[in-house]
């Protein structure tokens, strides 16, 4: 098939579903964030890329301080980068909702609008902070280097660091959502809105904090980011319509819906990627994708909700 024998064209899947894996890790993370903002608070956040980059830009930052002000640690800088990245994108979250978002709630084409504008305003503010051009990361020389699974086969120690830090991030999502009184509220608000309020639930402060979070969960997706691709001031718009198609795919308002959807549609593109270039890869798992919401219009996990 393709030229190839079966034995290397099991190796070159095998590679490209692990590659999947990573971008997979990737697009759940940014996922996750804006799952938890569109589902409960219907809001179209266009300027979700813009506070992972955040997010990866803050550890670059990180890496430098400490390369330059304390190299002795600088193998476990990157679990310092992740917290800064998720404080500093959740802390911008928190002043955007309370500066901007608050007063577009009940007009989403509003705040698809003014997230877009805000998307191109901090691209802007990137560009002239740290430089039009591209910039990497130095990692530690612990997640350098791969491991080998077979002759032929070997595996990125830092795509394993990803999927495992993907892993404790969706395990603390969950926990949060159903097992914390915020959780509890959160899915209460996303029931039924008016009755929540009536019962005594700030359902503004659930607002706030929900989209702080989700900012937040994007900034460590910018930290995770930094181990695949450069970071740059429009790095972020190159993710946005994918994280967006894994939201509707997987149903808005469902964690197991996002968590497949992003499972399905990675794989999808990696492996159509080694055999086709990657924008028809793009256009052929989309074209499946659209496929797939005609026959299910509300994705493939639904929650009940009132409204």
């Amino acid at each position: 098939m393709f030229g190839y024998t079966f034995g290397e064209l099991g190796s070159i899947l095998a590679m490209q579903t692990f590659a999947g894996l990573i971008l997979f890790s990737i697009f759940l993370l940014m996922a996750l964030g804006l799952a938890i903002i569109f589902g409960q608070m219907g809001v179209i956040n266009m300027a979700h890329g813009e506070f992972m980059i955040l997010g990866a830009y803050m550890t670059y930052l990180t890496s430098h301080v400490f390369q330059n002000y304390a190299p002795g640690l600088f193998g476990g800088y990157f679990f310092v980068a992740m917290a800064v990245a998720f404080v500093v994108s959740g802390a911008l979250g928190l002043l955007v909702e309370w500066a901007l978002i608050r007063h577009l709630y009940a007009r989403p084409l509003d705040t698809l609008l003014a997230t877009w504008g805000l998307s191109l305003i901090l691209q802007q503010a990137y560009r002239s902070i740290f430089g039009p051009r591209e910039v990497g990361v130095t990692l530690p020389d612990w997640m350098m280097g791969s491991l080998p699974v077979t002759e032929t086969i070997e595996v990125q120690i830092n795509g394993l660091f990803v999927m495992g830090l993907t892993l404790i991030i969706t395990g603390i999502v969950a926990l949060l959502l159903f097992k914390s009184k915020w959780g509890l509220q959160v899915r209460a608000v996303t029931a039924n809105r008016t009755m929540s309020g009536a019962v005594g639930i700030d359902t503004r402060r659930v607002d706030r904090l929900t989209f702080g979070l989700g900012c937040g969960i994007a900034g460590i997706a910018g930290s995770a980011f930094t181990m695949i691709g450069s970071t740059g001031p429009t790095a972020g718009q190159l993710y946005i319509v994918d994280t967006f198609l894994v939201v509707v795919f997987g149903g808005a308002q469902s964690l197991l819906g996002t968590i497949f959807s992003a499972l399905t549609i990675s794989q999808s593109q990696s492996t159509l990627e080694f055999f086709l270039t990657g924008s028809m890869a793009k256009v052929i798992t989309l074209l499946i994708v659209i496929g797939l919401l005609m026959l299910r219009p509300q994705g493939l996990f639904v929650l009940k909700v009132r409204k």
